[in-house]
Order: C-alpha cells, then structure tokens, then sequence
C-alpha cells in the first residue's frame, strides 16, 4: 500500500510539473492535459517498448489516469499564486516520482529475467522518460541530461536490483528513501556532473 501510495504522488507530481511547463509555453488546454499526461506516464510506456511489456498494462492504471487528468485541469484553472507556492514542492514530489518510478522499473526489467544493462535502462527510462518526453514537446533541452545529476541516481537504483544487492521489501523501501534524499540534496546544492562545451567555429 505505501509503495502504491508513493506511486501514485510521484505520478501525479510529473503531471504537475508538465502541466506547468505548458503553460509557461503558452499552451491551450489540450496541450497542458497532453504535456501533463505524457510527463506522468511517458517514462512507463518507453520502459514496456524497451522491455517488451505489453502496452496493456498501462490501461489498467484507469483509475490513476482520471485522477491524473482532473488534477491537471485543477492546475490549469487555479490562481498564478497557488500555482508558484505548488512549484516550491515541486521538487520534492519529483524525487518521489524519480525514485520510485526507477526502482519499478529496474524491478519489472529484472523479474522478467532480464540482462543489468537492461534493467539499468529501465530504472532510467522510467524515472527519466516522462521528463525528457516533456521537455522535448515543449521545445526545451531536456534539463535531466543537462543542469543537474537526475539520470544518475536512478542509474544506482538499476544497479542496486540489477546486481541483486537490494531485494527485500524493506531495502527496496531504504533504497527508495536514500535516493529521494540524494535527488533532494543535488538540486538544494546544485550538485553537477562533469561536463564540457564545445564552441563551434
């Protein structure tokens, strides 16, 4: 119950954040429902083409859809202040979503057998997915390959299943904990991977 609660507030904070950024581009209100639902469910859905889920199982979330749907009309039709005080937990709702996005993922790629490249890919693909699917419709780089360590720490949750080094609930719900910290602190302390610019001539 608790891993489906937390499921369901990291669902619904990627749908915020999406529906949020569509409206800073101006977009009508299919195009925030669109943005929204494609941040809260993009990243399962390229994790089931990646691993050869069948694209079924998202249907038989319905109920999670129409929640997620009524919350992105709410934030399309509440005050500008609402929204800004909303923007402030953003951040910690999105580690939520992160962390437990990417630990399902590596947990469905590893139950079904597969290779750790493999289940690595899902941890990343199904925390990260949703967010790079929504910068890209609105036009933007996708800040998770860009500003701050994002990708990287569900790349530790598909090493942590992969490896079979976390596989009791109660790890799993540790792992879960450590990661949203460690999301928490990199974006309060800006914390960046290497990176280098190349200038063109």
């Amino acid at each position: 119950m608790t891993w489906e609660v937390l499921n369901v507030i990291g669902t619904l904070a990627f749908a915020i954040s999406g529906a949020i950024i569509a409206m800073e581009e101006d977009y009508d209100l299919l195009g925030v429902l669109i943005l929204g639902l494609a941040t809260a469910f993009g990243g399962g859905i390229i994790r089931n083409v990646l691993i050869d889920v069948p694209m079924s199982t998202l249907w038989q979330q319905d109920m999670l859809i129409k929640v997620t749907v009524l919350v992105i009309v709410i934030v399309f039709i509440i005050p500008d202040g609402w929204i800004h005080w909303t923007r402030g937990w953003l951040n910690f709702f999105d580690a939520v979503g992160l962390s437990t996005f990417a630990i399902q993922g590596a947990l469905y790629a590893y139950s079904a057998g597969h290779s750790l490249t493999a289940i690595i890919m899902a941890a990343v693909m199904t925390g990260t997915g949703g967010g790079i699917v929504r910068d890209v419709l609105a036009g933007r780089k996708p800040t998770v390959l860009r500003y701050d360590i994002y990708a990287a720490w569900a790349i530790i949750a598909g090493i942590c299943i992969g490896t079979g080094f976390v596989q009791q609930a109660w790890e799993l719900y540790v792992l879960c904990v450590v990661l949203i910290t460690l999301r928490l602190f990199s974006a309060r302390y800006r914390w960046k991977l290497p990176h280098r610019y190349l200038q063109t001539l």
